[in-house]
């Protein structure tokens, strides 16, 4: 097309005005296509002169870096984007004139949600010389997330490839030590009681012997229960489906929660979808699973504040969140903070959200976190509606701005 219109441009003194109008208007009909074709194109493009000013932008670019009407070639392409740690990294790559691939920000929406976006600085070659430069700009926020999610499928299909024999090897002389524990225990009472004390002999220190073994016997009991929820980890699930009321067993739970949050100083708020349809779930593994993270929203708030525990429905899921006031979460820990043996709680196994993790993916479902440090966090469990209660899912022409 370009070929054609210089060659047009050559001979346009000598050119009908009839036929220079039907040039021209084709003209513009490709140019539009092309427009329409970048500015659909889910990737943000930056171009760039020579002298490193914005020649030409999309649409998606404009909302994720929300650049508003430029003046074409007058403002360093820096001096457009309004996020501090990103134009920072573009008038150093610029200037020293760098080659850069896959560098990867972070950056908070308008929605205040993060995403993660990949940029690339490219030379822009035109007849073998450099005329400027490209900048593509990347979504990858859903991509990490899907990664996440299969590197913790295959986490829990390691871990129950190692573990389950092992689980079972410990467990034996676990229970065996238990038993000759407690046995130790009745033997040194009934000694106690008919033990004579010679005179001028040291008594038998039967109150010392007894704190040691229950010492003994607690932390047995506690490697015990680390064992059950290893082996709960790696078993298969025999889930007893049942189409429920997914609020009453969210009331249930804030009901049974009730006197902790109380005397923890934390304040409950319900936000229960009226409309929300029935669906099949196994209500004591999916309320051991909502549990568990009620319980460390209230760890995550040891001077109060409030948790929240809200349904919604979207077009193919119901949704359960569970939101709290509390510390927060760094984004470096929510990338690992389903992983199985990955605590920040100095007491804690690593297990309590690989088991919900684990309970959610046999319910079909999915489960994410968002969170601030110092805000607070927000988990939502997404659980698949019936088909009959889906709803038309409408595309999407639209993503959020940056």
């Amino acid at each position: 097309m370009n070929h054609f219109i210089l060659q047009t441009l050559r001979k346009f003194d000598k050119l009908p005005r009839e036929q220079t109008r039907e040039i021209l208007a084709q003209a513009i009909d490709e140019i539009d296509r092309l427009e329409t074709a970048f500015d659909s194109i889910y990737l943000g493009i930056l171009v760039c002169d020579a002298a490193h000013k914005l020649l030409l932008t999309n649409r998606y670019a404009k909302r994720l870096f929300a650049i508003r009407d430029f003046e074409h070639g007058s403002d360093h392409v820096w001096q457009l984007v309004h996020n501090d740690l990103i134009a920072g990294f573009l008038q150093t790559a610029l200037l020293s004139g760098d080659k850069v691939e896959g560098r990867e920000f972070e950056v908070e929406t308008q929605r205040e949600t993060l995403r993660l976006l990949s940029i690339n600085v490219l030379p822009l070659v035109k007849l073998y010389h450099v005329t400027g430069t490209v900048i593509v700009i990347e979504d990858i926020t859903q991509r990490r997330a899907h990664e996440a999610r299969l590197r913790r499928v295959e986490n829990l299909a390691s871990l129950t490839t190692l573990a389950a024999g092992v689980a079972h090897e410990i467990k034996n002389p676990l229970a065996s030590i238990s038993i000759h524990i407690q046995l130790v225990q009745k033997m040194l009472e009934k000694e106690r009681k008919i033990c004579p004390v010679p005179e001028g002999e040291r008594p038998v220190p039967f109150e010392k012997l007894k704190q040691h073994l229950e010492i003994a016997y607690e932390e047995m009991d506690r490697l015990n229960k680390t064992v059950v929820d290893f082996l709960f980890a790696v078993r298969p699930m025999d889930l007893n489906l049942i189409k429920s009321d997914l609020n009453q067993l969210i009331n249930d739970i804030a009901a049974l929660m009730s006197v902790e949050m109380e005397n923890h100083g934390i304040k409950c708020e319900l936000f229960l979808e009226k409309k929300l349809p029935f669906i099949k779930f196994d209500e004591r593994y999916l309320k051991e699973a909502i549990l568990n993270l009620v319980k460390n929203a209230l760890d995550a708030m040891s001077e109060g504040g409030t948790l929240g525990l809200r349904t919604l429905r979207t077009d193919t899921d119901a949704v359960i969140e569970i939101s709290d006031t509390g510390v927060g979460i760094s984004a470096k820990e929510q990338a690992k903070i389903f992983e199985p043996y990955w605590t920040t709680k100095p007491s804690g196994t690593g297990l309590g959200l690989t088991l919900v993790f684990k309970i959610v993916r046999e319910h079909r479902g999915e489960i994410s976190v968002r969170s601030k440090i110092g805000e607070g966090s927000v988990f939502s469990v997404s659980l698949p509606l019936p088909s009959s209660e889906r709803r038309l899912l409408v595309l999407k022409t639209e993503t959020d701005a940056v």
